[in-house]
């Protein structure tokens, strides 16, 4: 770990310290945007057609979609994998579709696709390239979220590949300047002004306007709040830091203001040519006083992962904003899908940066995969609402060597947890019992169910149960075989006792069983008998 400028006693407080956990979110606003308000249907073309797709294959799909009446059931996201677009960005540095598989462009594709009632989806990586070493965005956010929202797309899926961490390392501030758009700088405010707080301290330099700078504002450890920052009327203004140069390695720094927006200062490795350097981003301000705290919250690739998805999912709602104001007409939210395959907590932050985020590495139709990342995913249930959804990863219902049980149970499990259903087969030579099991009405509406609580397991063991409240009064409950054939009874009171699932007690309930549609009432307890992989799910009523 670097010095950076700190004083000599904080720095090795700060290097026998505990590093801090992603938990402490900087920015915990949950991130609002109108979408997937249920958990998101449609497909994608990875799990089956990987590198191998053109338009022809995206409107072939969808008039399997609507043939098969998948579009009527719900399903209404086409979304592009990787490979979707061309290895070179075009003369603006905007991103374009493969020029030869997509030769009429992407918005032209769009177009085509949303004749058929449908919305389209788009892929890129949270990296400098994609998983397939394609033009990725990160450090183009605003650029390509603005040509997402230009195309119309609707869908938005963020990998991981090739990802750069964030510095842990702040420069160090020796002053702040204000600035109307288009105008100088009204005021500057130096840094003994500042309160600070943690490592934070000011130290000497009497080279400098006001001959001390902030330093131990790195890793999450150490803020300086700028208070009474006072502008005549509210809008965007142009936010300046003025830094002592230091070191050959890249610094990182938030601007927050008035705990409601924020900017970001990317400082590259300094030259030390001149003592001091300006760097500059736009900030939203109120009218009068104003509050600006300057931090860095990276102390771990977590933390680093958190703020970049956050910027992208910012990038992404401003991007859809300035085009229904740029076309006259409301907004088309972009539903936001991160997925960095669960390996920086996501399910703790994902909220505060987009709509669904990825709880595990890819999806494989392995039997032995798909369970583990039921596993790890059915933890998770405290983490999912509306608006805000754990995901599993894709569908590979009709995919591999899956036997027709482990197909329902594979979408009857994803039903219950509250996934996204984003089917990965090939739509257009799909079998009946495949088109049976992923049109299955009733397992669609418990997937969909406006309240969106996601199925606890109350049991754990060779038959794992599930159970979930539904609208109207009902619930779900889940019978998922992990052995060979079996009878199965479970005592009801276990549900009525459970303040998750809040099953209310009554003297009996009437069921239906969604694959059979066999109705009865059980009283006192549910029993059954499922096969070997396969799965029972009940429709529960109690009885007045």
């Amino acid at each position: 770990m670097k010095r950076n400028g700190m004083c000599p006693i904080c720095y090795l407080k700060k290097l026998f310290s505990r590093p801090s956990d992603v938990t402490d979110v900087f920015y915990d606003k949950k991130y609002e945007n109108n979408a997937a308000m249920t958990p998101p249907m449609g497909w994608s073309s990875w799990n089956t057609f990987r590198n191998h797709i053109d338009d022809k294959l995206l409107v072939e799909t969808a008039q399997a979609m609507k043939d098969n009446g998948l579009i009527e059931a719900g399903y209404k996201y086409i979304n592009l994998d990787d490979c979707w677009h061309s290895s070179m960005r075009d003369e603006n540095g905007d991103l374009q579709g493969d020029l030869t598989r997509f030769p009429e462009g992407i918005p032209t594709l769009v177009e085509k696709l949303n004749a058929f009632g449908l919305k389209v989806g788009i892929y890129s990586s949270n990296g400098t390239f994609t998983c397939e070493d394609l033009p990725a965005s990160l450090y183009h956010e605003k650029n390509d979220a603005y040509t997402f929202a230009k195309w119309g797309i609707e869908y938005f899926k963020y990998d991981f590949c090739h990802n750069e961490k964030i510095s842990r390392y702040a420069p160090l501030v020796f002053s702040i300047s204000i600035a109307p758009v288009g105008g100088r700088d009204i005021l500057t405010v130096g840094c003994e002004d500042a309160i600070l707080y943690g490592t934070a301290k000011l130290m000497p330099n009497k080279r400098l306007p006001g001959g001390m700078y902030i330093s131990g504002l790195d890793g999450a450890s150490g803020k300086a709040v700028f208070k009474n920052v006072f502008v005549p009327k509210a809008g965007r203004y142009v936010l300046t830091i003025n830094i002592l140069k230091k070191g050959l390695y890249e610094k990182f720094l938030i601007a927050y203001a008035n705990n409601d927006n924020y900017c970001r200062f990317e400082v590259p490795s300094q030259k030390p040519f001149n003592l001091s350097a300006r760097y500059q981003a736009y900030i939203d301000l109120k009218e009068g006083a104003n509050t600006i705290s300057l931090f860095n919250p990276v102390a771990s690739r977590a933390d680093s992962a958190m703020v970049q998805y956050q910027y992208m999912g910012k990038m992404l709602k401003e991007a859809s904003e300035r085009v229904a104001k740029e076309e006259g007409r409301e907004v088309k939210p972009i539903v936001f899908s991160i997925c960095e395959w669960g390996i920086n907590k996501p399910w703790k932050w994902g909220a505060t940066a987009g709509n669904l985020w990825r709880t595990t590495m890819d999806i494989r139709p392995w039997w032995n995969w798909m369970k583990m990342i039921y596993e790890r995913n059915v933890k998770l249930y405290p983490y999912s609402r509306k608006g805000a959804w754990n995901d599993p990863d894709m569908l590979e219902v009709g995919n591999g060597k899956l036997t027709p049980a482990q197909n329902r149970s594979h979408f009857a499990l994803w039903c219950m947890m509250c996934s996204p259903l984003i089917l990965g087969n090939d739509l257009r030579v799909m079998k009946k019992e495949v088109l049976d099991i992923i049109a299955n009405k009733d397992l669609i509406a418990i997937d969909q169910d406006e309240l969106g609580i996601a199925a606890k397991r109350v049991k754990k063991g060779g038959i794992d149960v599930l159970a979930r409240p539904l609208s109207g009064g009902r619930w779900a409950v889940c019978f998922f075989n992990k052995r060979g054939e079996s009878n199965f009874s479970f005592p009801l009171k276990k549900l009525t006792g459970d303040g998750y699932v809040k099953l209310p007690s009554a003297a009996s309930y009437t069921y239906k069983e969604v694959w059979t549609g066999e109705e009865g009432s059980f009283s006192g307890k549910i029993t059954g008998r499922v096969g070997k992989n396969d799965v029972k799910v009940y429709i529960l009523q109690p009885t007045k």
